[in-house]
């Protein structure tokens, strides 16, 4: 199913410039650092291995829309598999192309060359001032090579004040010459065929570029969207952007997440074909007939035409706003709190299901998923095997009628309680507040459930929403801070190790007064924290922060850790 041959580099880059060789964002945006664009110049210069591309035949028919959406008819025949960062490098700078960065800005790569010791560096103000460089080599394939020689010749010779000998100006010359013939310089490819199918594709990438970023089945899925339907890919490369900025016109900006393309897809593609595995979506949308194995360009046109719709649905802004409010409904306020995507996004699609198949209004709908977040998100539903998991809740909603949306909520509902038992409260939840991680879908539900019960900061009149709430903080992305019950000071020689000082048993969101002294033992500042404050507003603190009776007198650290972890999971079950 492929060839090794090589090629050209000036013919690769002719390729991509004419739409014959797609150079979409297919797997990701460019990402490689202006050091590494150098490095990579150094080595073609230097005539060392730079890898072996990867090319894939798309089959595409005459018509199909020319994927990056450039001005020609072309079709695209190749699509790069293995090599994009590699090929955007060189293709930006000789061509002298602004590329996309990851955070979605265009920029020129800028990249220089010294002829007198033939070595190249990333440009910047003191090197465009510096005669002894080319300050970007672009020039030297943009039809104005002998001018470029000859100009910097003519600067050398001005700083020094005399001309150039003979011997000089040849030597610089072939180094620069040098440069531009690294248009010719030979890739090694590997050429697939149009017979090979996306997990063929993944399994040799995988196998040949074991350094590189491997790429999933959702990359092969947007591969597709890029030869079959350009416009839906760059409506969710769109849609990620609009996510990173707030000023964009119908941002999706949020305090939870910062989706990428190949998220919102997954997304799309649940919605339209109610499925989680990207594997069966590839062949789904090649047009391939999963009972009988067949392929047909009809049937390719009408899985792509479902697709349209559910996407339309998926990046709608209004749908993505109110879902939005289920994470709130559930006590989230930023994304400090959100330790999985999956649970947000595979949350996202199952609140669309319920609006769209079920019709079911947005103020029912919203209680039922927030719960089903809650429930997601705390016991790492989508952790593990995320597609298979999502499949399994995909065929349970495949069995209620459409339309009946009291079905479908206690459907959900059923799940939530059979994964919420007592055991799971009593047994597992305190479990996972074992450890010291700043971060854990435990202590998320733990202030989850701090915000809901607008609880007050330990010693403090302070509420915990204002910590939590980036509206209410002023920060986009609140940490707050947390301290410890009992102080490092207090351990002394007592055989507890560092990891069990920190545990998450052992921090609350708590207010010192300022004039209380470091280091002291809870049972030393029990009386000046709460001084000032009634039995009624001790009991809700000490309730609310999972303070359990005569803690401050505990002499068995374990204990305490043991007996307060059963606490919290109290507070987050009610």
């Amino acid at each position: 199913m492929y060839t090794n041959t090589a090629y050209k580099l000036e013919k690769l880059l002719n390729d991509i410039e004419s739409g014959k060789l797609a150079l979409p964002n297919i797997q990701r945006p460019f990402v490689w650092k202006p050091a590494q664009v150098r490095d990579l110049f150094d080595s073609l210069y230097r005539g060392f291995p730079v890898g072996t591309l990867m090319l894939w035949q798309t089959g595409a028919e005459v018509g199909t829309k020319q994927v990056g959406g450039g001005a020609t008819d072309a079709v695209p025949r190749r699509l790069i598999i293995d090599g994009q960062q590699r090929l955007t490098s060189l293709y930006s700078v000789m061509k002298g192309v602004p590329v996309l960065t990851a955070g979605f800005e265009k920029k020129q790569i800028r990249i220089a060359f010294r002829p007198a010791d033939e070595s190249f560096a990333v440009t910047d103000a003191a090197i465009r001032s510096d005669p002894e460089f080319i300050s970007d080599i672009t020039v030297l394939w943009k039809g104005r090579y002998k001018r470029t020689v000859q100009s910097h010749v003519d600067r050398l010779a001005e700083r020094r004040g005399a001309p150039l000998d003979d011997e000089e100006e040849d030597r610089l010359e072939a180094a620069i010459d040098r440069v531009r013939n690294l248009r010719s310089f030979l890739f090694q490819v590997i050429d697939m065929d149009d017979s090979a199918d996306g997990e063929a594709v993944a399994e040799i990438f995988t196998r040949i570029n074991s350094k590189g970023i491997n790429l999933s089945q959702a990359d092969f899925v947007l591969t597709l969207l890029s030869v079959h339907w350009e416009e839906g890919r760059r409506a969710l490369e769109r849609f990620a952007r609009s996510a990173t900025d707030p000023r964009a016109p119908g941002s999706a900006a949020n305090p939870f997440i910062s989706p990428a393309p190949d998220q919102m897809l997954r997304v799309s593609v649940g919605l339209a074909f109610r499925r989680g595995r990207m594997q069966t979506i590839y062949q789904v949308l090649r047009g391939k007939d999963l009972q009988t194995g067949e392929t047909s360009t009809a049937r390719r046109d009408e899985q792509f035409a479902r697709l349209r719709g559910a996407q339309e649905a998926v990046l709608d802004g209004d749908n993505w706003r109110r879902f939005l409010r289920c994470l709130r409904c559930a006590g989230f306020r930023s994304r400090r709190t959100v330790t999985s995507d999956n649970a947000l996004l595979f949350s996202y699609l199952l609140w669309l299901i319920g609006k769209e198949d079920f019709g079911i209004a947005h103020d029912e709908l919203e209680p039922t998923i927030a719960r089903w977040f809650f429930m997601s998100h705390t016991t790492g539903r989508y952790t593990s095997s995320p597609e298979t998991v999502i499949e399994a809740d995909l065929r349970r909603l495949a069995a209620i009628d459409a339309g009946d949306g009291a079905a479908f909520r206690s459907e959900l509902d059923q799940v939530i309680r059979g994964t919420f038992t007592p055991d799971y409260w009593q047994i597992t939840l305190p479990s996972k507040l074992e450890g010291s991680a700043a971060k854990s879908p435990a202590l998320s539900a733990y202030w989850a459930a701090l915000y809901l019960q607008d609880a007050e900061v330990l010693f403090s009149h302070t509420s915990v929403r204002d910590l939590l709430d980036p509206e209410r903080s002023g920060n986009p992305d609140p940490n707050p801070e947390r301290d410890y019950l009992f102080p490092r000071a207090h351990f002394g020689k007592q055989g507890w190790n560092e990891r069990q000082r920190r545990a998450l048993a052992n921090t609350a969101f708590v207010e010192w007064p300022a004039d209380l002294g470091t280091g002291q033992a809870p049972e030393d500042y029990w009386e000046t924290v709460t001084h000032g404050f009634d039995r009624e507003r001790i009991k809700r603190q000490a309730y609310w922060h999972a303070l359990p009776p005569g803690w401050q007198f505990s002499k068995n650290y374990g204990e305490f850790l043991e007996r307060r972890r059963s606490l919290m999971a109290k507070v987050v079950r009610e």
